[in-house]
């Protein structure tokens, strides 16, 4: 069993024991990779909520924006690709590790509105961040298998990748003030800000940015535990001489590279090194029908 299962099944036997009072609604979650399913050993086992009811339809958006999110037990997404789903809602998860699937996974984009019942939602606001966060991830999982048939498996592949790693100096970095909260992220063309961020949730971060470069998965190999409010800021131009190791040219950079940026403002650096990775991988899945 890998270390972030192992995590999640502790994280989700707690949600699950906060929430044992629950109504039973829909159907048992199948068991589903980064998260842990319920005990099929025990009949009487709490196991997770589902959605009440749930609309999906082609997005007439005609456009690349999309968000999605929950609020108060309803969750909707507007104009979004199924891929960003898996990654975002789903099973956290960089899109580098989600291998698999037929083309459209990354172009029909979909809008989604689905409702849990309202007792539910009470229960899981009781929860904290991390216990109600994985809720939300399985009632995502259990309405993608539902409506669009996904089926998946997990395995692990040596991947070339960046390892995240405290530097000579140590780190750099601003412990967050309310840490029992839920982290926040914002990146866009050189400029990344967090709050109440762990480690872990940094590599995923930087694995979406160095991914579209160069395809790199970023691994978190500090063994720091805490969560951090951080900003980073670089070049997206300077890049290059950093990801090829190649001697840089004779362009003047507009700023630092993301690896400068990262060891310079943030204590951290970026080795690359071959890892063992765990990647989700798509068996099965079907354009949902529409209603």
């Amino acid at each position: 069993m890998s270390r972030l299962i192992r995590r999640q099944l502790a994280l989700f036997a707690a949600a699950l024991a906060t929430i044992a009072e629950l109504p039973a609604l829909g159907q048992s979650a199948a068991p589903a990779p980064f998260s842990a399913p319920a005990p099929a050993s025990k009949s009487d086992a709490p196991q997770p909520p589902a959605f009440e009811v749930a609309s999906i339809k082609p997005s007439k958006a005609g456009d690349s924006h999309s968000r999605s999110g929950f609020n108060n037990g309803r969750f909707t997404a507007e104009n979004i690709q199924l891929k960003t789903l898996l990654q975002y809602n789903a099973y956290g998860i960089p899109e580098p590790q989600i291998l698999g699937g037929p083309s459209w996974l990354s172009s029909e984009r979909f809008d989604i509105d689905a409702k849990v019942d309202d007792a539910v939602a009470a229960q899981i606001a009781k929860l904290n961040y991390d216990e109600s966060n994985l809720i939300r991830q399985q009632m995502v999982q259990q309405l993608l298998a539902d409506r669009f048939k996904l089926a998946v498996h997990t395995e692990t592949k040596e991947f070339s990748v960046y390892a995240l790693m405290v530097a000579k100096d140590g780190p750099k970095l601003t412990e967050s003030k309310d840490a029992g909260k839920g982290g926040g992220t914002s990146s866009n063309n050189g400029h990344l800000s967090a709050t109440g961020i762990t480690m872990a949730k940094l590599a995923q971060a930087l694995t979406q940015i160095l991914a579209r470069e160069v395809g790199r998965i970023v691994i978190d190999k500090t063994n720091l535990q805490g969560k951090y409010d951080l900003t980073l800021t670089w070049s997206p131009d300077n890049h290059s001489a950093n990801f090829t190791g190649a001697s840089a040219d004779n362009a003047v950079p507009l700023g630092p590279s993301i690896f400068t940026a990262v060891k310079e403002q943030l204590g951290l650096k970026l080795e690359s090194t071959k890892a063992a990775v765990e990647v989700l991988v798509i068996d099965h899945v079907e354009q949902p029908s529409e209603n």
